[in-house]
């Protein structure tokens, strides 16, 4: 067919299609068949926002606000309204949700329509529980109340009760809050209000929480989970996964805790939680009346006719002239023109929706990892205290020269899993190099010889000798940080052990300039053992990377060694070089700068020697410590400094003793089942000023000096703890207490 006759065919039609859309528009509608309309979208509207499918809600709310406005019924212009607040709330934008239902208020005050009042007072009533409108959400919920009991409405009070328990539970009152909800309970379930009763028991399992009532909320979360997967109530599911990631943290079973939170964000990521201000945006769009639709809807039936025959009038003029000799001209162009911006609009909405998918996972991530490294640190302090309390208690107890020996070395090994806890563990600190570096004094030809014996078991072992060459030059004290030089000693030399049999080890220290009080020195590890090949060398720095899967198989490790001594000299300003021949050996070395310095700090193994322990004799102390080993270490320990010792299992049992008894001295553990270490101070400080408190903590202390002395701590001795400075705070805080009273 010719191009001129099917765009002259096209034309026509659209004609005819107008004129008869225009004629058909005086055709009357049955009211009886415009409230079933209206009331089946605006059904099907909200019972698509209890299951979460947002985008059918709102096309179903979007016709029936087609038709209330056509038809100019303020009554269904009321009841899709109601509507639309409910999605806007889900949709996140209360302050639109506001403007909705004050509009559908405003039209049935005005109506006199009681009933539908009361439920938009019950809505209304939750928009201003989430907008912390605590007084507005309290006044008109009393309303609906009276409204539901003056027009014998019994469906509607379990909601008023469910919103009432909500608000109270938004204003911090748990109890009050659980009190509402099982007043509305009984009422909600005789109605068969599945929905909400779910979300009154995942609130209610929410404030049994905030009670500290993990058992109880775990049941009550667990009837709002079954209604959930039953109905297919999807947002109820994934709130209660997300209740009881909350439940387990707080019963310390972080595995479990961090599962359920998976399965939480998985579930809110398939709800359009990610596409909701998209669905915001597009029901802005088609909802948001023009000041034409505005001013259509309050004209009289005559004016509106009047504007309808204007309407017409202008349309065949525009069809008429503007269809024959522009589109005839233009649809090629503004078809193609419109398919490329389709195009270019989807990709690059598809393309946002990615990375916002993206950051907020990558975000997730990055929590979790927080959250991770922060509990398996201080649960990796907690058996550490153990192993170096313990390793005191046995040097005490007289041991032979040879297992004086083995203990010193068990008791060095601990001070430096302790720093390899504080700087391995946070692996992402080392590789942003943000590891900080002590500035203390210490005598490194010492800090040598003790990782030599700390190691010399395992090169006997392997029969190997250890050659240790110091330059004598090099004086006693240096200013540095010693722990992380022992485990780059500890790492190197371990690793000549590891691959060296039947052989020898040097070690060599020597000077190598010295500038006023400043001292550079250099510092080599060499052996015989099997070498590193050229090829190898090139990465053997780089992280879990060892010579070859041979050796890897025989000799084990896990490869980080070196990438660990790599990164530990890039932030001590130096740099790990090697030179090795395959078969023959390898050697190691690097230059250090130090300090010439005379550490005016505080020694306490020097003061620990000045301690008069006449003092500490029959004072009565009280250990706050839920670890049981931790207990009975840290009560021999004062006991054989003839200490009285009481022990309270967690922060509840120790404000209670303090009240009942009286003691010298508290000792309080910070990470305990109930009331922290923390919050047991603040309360003890509130009924006693005095009493000394030292935290016993094996918490990173980095940034949480101010937080300890601002909540009552007089003073703090982290844990794995040396004795030398156990005793000599205890004996300031005990020495001071005597003096002042």
């Amino acid at each position: 067919m010719p191009t001129p006759i099917r765009q002259f065919i096209t034309i026509l039609l659209l004609i005819c299609c107008f004129f008869a859309y225009s004629q058909s528009e005086g055709v009357p509608i049955k009211d009886s068949q415009i409230k079933d309309s209206i009331e089946h979208y605006l059904i099907t509207a909200s019972r698509s926002i209890d299951k979460a499918k947002l985008e059918q809600a709102l096309y179903n709310a979007t016709i029936a606000k087609e038709i209330a406005l056509q038809n100019q019924n303020l009554s269904y212009r009321a009841q899709t309204n109601m509507v639309l607040a409910k999605l806007y709330r889900e949709l996140g934008d209360l302050k639109k949700a506001e403007e909705q239902i004050l509009d559908a208020i405003e039209i049935q005050q005005k109506e006199n329509d009681e009933s539908m009042l009361a439920h938009s007072y019950i809505i209304y009533g939750s928009i201003a529980t989430k907008l912390g409108k605590f007084d507005t959400a309290n006044e008109v919920l009393e309303s609906a109340l009276v409204l539901t009991k003056k027009k014998d409405m019994k469906g509607f009070e379990g909601s008023v009760k469910l919103n009432y328990g909500l608000l109270a539970l938004a204003k911090n009152q748990p109890e009050l809050a659980i009190k509402h909800f099982n007043s509305g309970l009984p009422i909600i379930d005789s109605y068969g209000q599945s929905y909400n009763k779910a979300k009154l028991y995942t609130n209610k399992a929410r404030a049994q929480l905030a009670l500290n009532q993990p058992e109880e909320a775990k049941k009550t979360n667990d009837l709002a989970m079954q209604i959930g997967k039953e109905k297919g109530y999807s947002e109820i599911r994934s709130e209660c996964y997300k209740l009881y990631s909350q439940i387990f943290e707080q019963k310390r079973e972080y595995l479990t805790s961090l599962e359920n939170l998976k399965i939480h964000q998985r579930i809110k990521d398939s709800l359009f939680s990610v596409n909701k201000e998209i669905i915001a945006q597009e029901a802005g769009a088609k909802l948001n009346l023009n000041e034409n639709n505005v001013l259509i809807e309050e004209l009289t039936e005559e004016n509106i006719q009047q504007l309808k025959s204007l309407k017409l009038g202008r349309l065949t003029t525009i069809l008429s002239i503007a269809l024959i000799t522009i589109l005839s001209l233009l649809t090629l162009s503004l078809y193609k023109n419109n398919n490329l911006r389709a195009r270019a609009n989807e990709l690059l909405q598809n393309k946002n929706t990615e990375l916002i998918l993206a950051k907020e996972n990558a975000e997730r991530a990055s929590e979790a990892k927080v959250q991770f490294l922060s509990t398996i640190t201080h649960e990796l302090r907690t058996p550490l205290y153990a192993v170096t309390g313990l390793t005191h208690l046995l040097l005490e107890e007289s041991p032979t020269p040879n297992q004086k020996e083995h203990l010193n070395s068990l008791k060095f090994s601990g001070e430096y899993l302790l720093s390899l806890i504080n700087n391995i563990l946070d692996l992402n600190k080392l590789e942003a190099n943000k590891v900080e570096l002590e500035n203390t004094s210490f005598n490194l030809k010492k800090r040598i010889n003790d990782v030599l014996i700390a190691l010399g078991k395992s090169a006997k072992d392997r029969k190997n000798k250890l050659h240790y060459e110091f330059d004598d030059s090099i004086p006693d004290k240096l200013k540095g940080d010693p722990l992380k030089v022992s485990q780059i000693l500890i790492n190197l030399i371990g690793n000549s052990i590891k691959f060296t049999q039947n052989g020898d080890i040097w070690i060599r220290v020597k000077q190598i300039n010295r500038i006023e009080n400043k001292i550079f020195l250099n510092f080599e590890i060499e052996d015989n053992g099997v070498g590193i090949s050229e090829k190898k060398q090139q990465t053997i720095f780089e992280n879990f990377t060892q010579g070859s899967v041979q050796i890897n198989r025989k000799f084990g490790g896990t490869g980080l060694g070196l990438s660990i001594v790599k990164n530990l000299l890039s932030i001590m300003d130096s740099e790990i070089k090697l030179e090795s021949t395959l078969g023959k050996g390898s050697k190691f070395f690097f230059n250090l700068k130090f300090e010439i310095f005379e550490d005016k700090s505080t020694n306490y193994l020097t003061e620990s020697k000045n301690i008069d322990y006449n003092i500490l004799v029959d004072k009565h102390i009280l250990v706050v410590e839920d670890n049981k080993i931790n207990q009975l270490i840290t009560r021999k320990i004062l006991e054989k400094s003839k200490i009285i010792c009481d022990v309270a299992d967690n922060g509840d049992i120790a404000v209670n003793k303090v009240k009942e008894n009286s003691f010298d001295l508290i000792l309080m553990d910070i990470h305990m089942p109930g009331i922290s270490g923390i919050e047991a101070t603040k309360q003890i400080r509130e009924f006693d000023k005095d009493i000394p408190i030292i935290a016993l903590t094996a918490v990173t202390l980095d940034d949480n000096l101010d937080e300890f002395y601002d909540n009552g701590f007089n003073d703090i001795i982290p844990k794995p703890y040396k004795t030398e400075e156990f005793f000599t705070k205890l004996h300031k805080a005990l020495a001071k207490k005597q003096t002042t009273s």
